[in-house]
């Protein structure tokens, strides 16, 4: 296979949700697995919605999956610039030499005639389209409007003409421009639109494969005409299907449409997420083997990305995060979590947390409620316990304090047998027993491991907090 030079085209205007991360990561595997390269261009011309610090927030979610790449902002390279606002001059060029040749011509209508004339056409039951009004200007008329004021530059289209081209995913398709715009291509302020823009760099950067969602499929016969009037190459295309909420409707917040980085900020881990997203539309094997980065670049096949709409689900994202939790060493999982523990935490104490709720994790965000009795002592009442345990629960606590006190070597075996001893002799519910301890020591009915979170406390403060309890 030849190697795939791709392009990842952001536009700064917010911080881009897990679709459209999931469409760098295919970006990036197919370069990677031809030995192509992976071109991040930021799409910066739409300045009334510019954000400029969201284009490090894009930045920072492909540093944080790791999805390096080879040419664009802070590598450089031998297409720059990639600022798409830095290449104004070519693309101004580029429009001319359309107009040059009959396939685009200036607009002068205000948006005050645009908006009558839609209001007009959707009353009408038309589709809103521009009326063309200003093609048949002579060329004195048109240096004369523009010296009086500002234009456009808009794609003349052809009236009848099939679009067909072969999509890599979505097999052949066949559009006629009978119902398309004529799209503007260069606005006012002399910045291009997308559909100027997008074209011309892809030309000039040498893109190989354009991989983009099927929402963009309805206007690839004006980037197919914008081509053929230019006499460029037009590169391979391939449209990835939507992503869906449960409802079958379009993603949005409601559904968890949100950034990788606030993923990342509930505790999700970068394995599951990039697990997630490539299971998101592309299929291998049962769609719930676990693989690495390096193990996807060995087996993704853009052949598999499926035709038909992926549905996010938000258990199936918990489920690979909570595996991925559970394969993480003590070690590792310690570093992960310290951003969520208190500040200042020792990380030799997490690491001993860390093995007791490993298991019942499903995100790094739980882990104040699975392991802050840890560091903060629980506010538990007596009408609480008396809620919750039916049998003495003031005799079990006074008992287990009197029997914890003596032991020397704090290990859980031993407090284990102590309190094991305890209940027999006294022909107590463990289950009462243990959840009045579980309640007094952790202020909750569901903990780790009571006797080995006892171990990690320390003999003192677990007794303290049954002493306070009592």
């Amino acid at each position: 296979m030849k190697p795939f030079r791709v392009r990842f085209a952001p536009s700064p205007t917010g911080v881009p949700h897990i679709g459209n991360t999931r469409t760098a990561l295919f970006d990036w595997l197919l370069a990677r697995q031809t030995g192509g390269q992976f071109i991040v261009r930021v799409e910066d011309t739409d300045r009334s919605r510019y954000q400029p610090e969201s284009l490090e927030k894009i930045l920072e979610i492909l540093g944080f999956l790791g999805l390096s790449w080879d040419e664009g902002p802070k590598v450089g390279g031998p297409y720059q610039p990639y600022f798409q606002s830095q290449r104004l001059k070519r693309y101004q060029e580029v429009a001319q030499k359309l107009i040059d040749g009959g396939a685009a011509y200036y607009c002068f209508c205000s948006s005050d005639r645009l908006g009558n004339l839609r209001q007009e056409q959707k009353a009408a039951g038309q589709i809103p389209r521009y009326d063309r009004h200003c093609l048949s200007l002579s060329k004195s008329e048109i240096e004369k409007k523009k010296k009086a004021g500002q234009y456009v530059v808009r794609l003349k289209m052809p009236d009848n003409q099939n679009f067909i081209w072969t999509d890599l995913v979505q097999g052949r398709i066949a559009i006629n421009s009978k119902d398309l715009d004529d799209q503007v291509l260069l606005k006012s302020d002399g910045f291009p639109t997308y559909h100027l823009a997008v074209v011309v760099d892809d030309h000039d950067m040498e893109v190989s494969h354009i991989v983009r969602g099927v929402e963009w499929i309805s206007s690839t016969p004006k980037h197919l005409f914008l081509y053929q009037s230019l006499g460029w190459q037009i590169p391979q295309i391939m449209h990835l299907p939507l992503i869906l909420g449960p409802d079958k409707t379009k993603l949005s917040k409601r559904h968890g449409a949100k950034s990788v980085l606030d993923y990342r900020d509930e505790g999700y881990l970068k394995e599951a997420l990039i697990n997630f997203m490539v299971y998101l539309g592309w299929s291998y094997q049962d769609n719930s083997k676990l693989l690495s980065l390096e193990e996807l670049v060995e087996v993704f096949d853009y052949k598999k990305i499926q035709k038909q709409n992926a549905v996010f689900d938000i258990k199936k994202l918990d489920w690979f995060n909570g595996y991925y939790i559970r394969m993480k060493s003590d070690k590792e999982l310690a570093k992960l979590l310290k951003p969520f523990a208190p500040s200042g935490v020792n990380e030799s104490l997490l690491i001993k947390i860390t093995p007791l709720i490993k298991d019942r994790m499903v995100k790094l965000s739980e882990f104040e409620s699975l392991a802050g009795f840890f560091f903060e002592a629980p506010k538990v009442t007596g009408d609480f316990l008396a809620k919750k345990i039916k049998g003495d629960y003031k005799n079990y606590l006074e008992k287990a304090a009197q029997t914890l006190q003596p032991i020397e070597d704090w290990q859980e075996k031993e407090i284990t047998s102590r309190l094991m001893g305890l209940i027999e002799e006294n022909n107590w519910p463990t289950g009462d027993f243990f959840m009045a301890l579980r309640i007094a020591i952790a202020g909750s009915c569901y903990t780790p491991p009571i006797n080995d979170s006892m171990v990690v406390l320390g003999k003192e403060r677990v007794l303290k907090r049954i002493g306070a309890l009592l």
